[in-house]
């Protein structure tokens, strides 16, 4: 068939499909997406999702407390926690030398009466703010679960709590407010502290700290529901970047009944709201 004869008995429509002889469309060739300039090469991306999704952390996918009792433990956590004496002295010299190599190239002088210790106590201070690692949650809870015929709102507030973003290394400090719903099993009010404290003490985002709380608390009482919401101020965001110093994030997360019952998660919020 000719090149003439061939117009002839076709058409393209206008969004670009070809209409045959009997008045049917062919669809036009699909073309490859095109990956974002934004969206890297390596295989931890989903090609073709809207925003080029990312796969997600593996820090709340895996159950909240390890059969050795650590929860979520990162990769590094066992060999921190079994080191001997000289391992850890070890560790501290190695931070302190990357402080000291992170001083001389941000242009000060390291040999000079203000600085002399810094790399070391800056050491010792960042293995405190990460000591979450090391906890281990049994010891953490230890015996403060109690048989309790009870089966209403149990709630402590204003747990202050200190962290490190992890995209910055910077402080982001708050309260936690933490309630749950027993089922029949009570824990230890200072312990609600303690596992803010834990999961605090590493670096986090506060959206991921939030549910952590709240999934090793589910996982620890079995309760009817739980609730935490955290109220921060981040110092990424305030001494850094937008430096907006009135901003303040809030984040919650609700399991059990506090998800399924409007009337249990008002609750809840009004009396949070209460001074």
């Amino acid at each position: 068939m000719s090149e003439s004869t061939s117009n002839k008995n076709s058409h393209t429509s206008h969004d670009g499909e070809k209409e045959d002889i009997n008045g049917t469309f062919s669809p036009r060739p699909v073309l490859p997406i095109k990956r974002s300039k934004l969206s890297g090469t390596g295989s931890d991306f989903y090609v073709g999702t809207p925003l080029q999704t990312r796969v997600a952390s593996p820090c709340t996918l895996n159950p909240p407390i390890d059969s050795d009792g650590l929860s979520w433990p990162s990769r590094g956590a066992r060999g921190r926690i079994d080191q001997t004496p000289e391992e850890a002295l070890a560790r501290e010299a190695r931070i302190a030398g990357a402080v000291k190599v992170i001083l001389e190239e941000v242009g000060e002088d390291v040999d000079r009466e203000g600085l002399l210790e810094t790399p070391e106590r800056y050491a010792r201070a960042m293995l405190f703010f990460t000591k979450g690692y090391e906890d281990n949650i049994r010891d953490v809870i230890k015996r403060a679960v109690f048989e309790e015929d009870h089966d209403e709102m149990v709630i402590v507030r204003d747990i202050e709590i200190y962290s490190l973003c992890e995209h910055h290394l910077v402080p982001f400090f708050g309260k936690a407010h933490i309630a749950y719903i027993p089922n029949k099993r009570v824990l230890g009010l200072s312990k609600l502290a303690r596992l803010a404290e834990m999961y605090a003490r590493r670096f986090q985002v506060q959206e991921r700290l939030t549910k952590q709380i709240a999934m090793a608390l589910s996982e620890i009482l079995r309760p009817r529901g739980v609730a935490v919401v955290i109220e921060a101020t981040h110092m990424c965001m305030v001494s850094r970047g937008v430096q907006k110093t009135g901003s303040s994030t809030t984040t919650s997360c609700m399991l059990g009944c506090f998800r399924d019952q409007q009337k249990t998660r008002e609750e809840f919020l009004t009396l949070l709201g209460r001074k």
